[in-house]
């Protein structure tokens, strides 16, 4: 019987304020509160939070056989952390199980693998270091931002002690690669 391993990914952001002309010189702070508050409080509620509950009951009802993968950005963490710590919680209790794990990747979903390998080294493990704080794993598996993967990082990765990496399936991508093999 093949297995299958669901994955799930969040990311929110840190929204920007409107910044006028005349704001410059006199206000600094460029973040919006009210946004970043309002917009990870409602998805939270409307989806985070009912899909993570699903998660636990799905894992209860299976005495464990279910299992599953978390993708979640340092800069959604925060978020949740400050304005839903209900949501972080339940993730806790998701961890507690054993039978989710939190995929690495950067800190902020950024772009720097394909520009700047030390920046890309330092995102993740500050990213490896958030789920170790919130969570208690070092995560095994890197997730890159969209997927983003090219043989030339493999190393790199390897290097950063990852098990593996989770990439795009897409047949586009692959070419005459199956995506039902694991490479290495």
């Amino acid at each position: 019987m093949k297995a299958i391993c669901f994955y799930f990914q969040i990311h929110q952001p840190f929204r920007l304020k409107r910044y006028r002309f005349f704001d410059i010189g006199n206000d600094h702070y460029y973040y919006d509160d009210f946004a970043n508050d309002d917009i990870i409080t409602r998805i939270a509620h409307r989806s985070y939070i009912p899909a993570a509950e699903a998660l636990l009951r799905m894992i209860e009802q299976t005495g464990g056989k279910f299992r599953c993968a978390l993708s979640i950005t340092g800069t959604a963490l925060e978020q949740c952390e400050q304005y839903v710590p209900e949501f972080i919680d339940l993730l806790k209790k998701l961890a507690d199980t054993g039978k989710v794990e939190f995929l690495a990747e950067t800190y902020a979903h950024s772009l720097s693998s394909l520009i700047d390998p030390e920046e890309f080294t330092m995102q993740v493990r500050a990213h490896d270091d958030k789920i170790y704080e919130l969570f208690g794993q070092h995560p095994k598996v890197l997730r890159n931002t969209e997927l983003i993967y090219c043989d030339e990082m493999a190393p790199m990765i390897y290097e950063m002690g990852y098990k593996g990496c989770i990439t795009e399936g897409a047949k586009h991508i692959l070419g005459w690669k199956s995506p039902n093999y694991v490479y290495s």
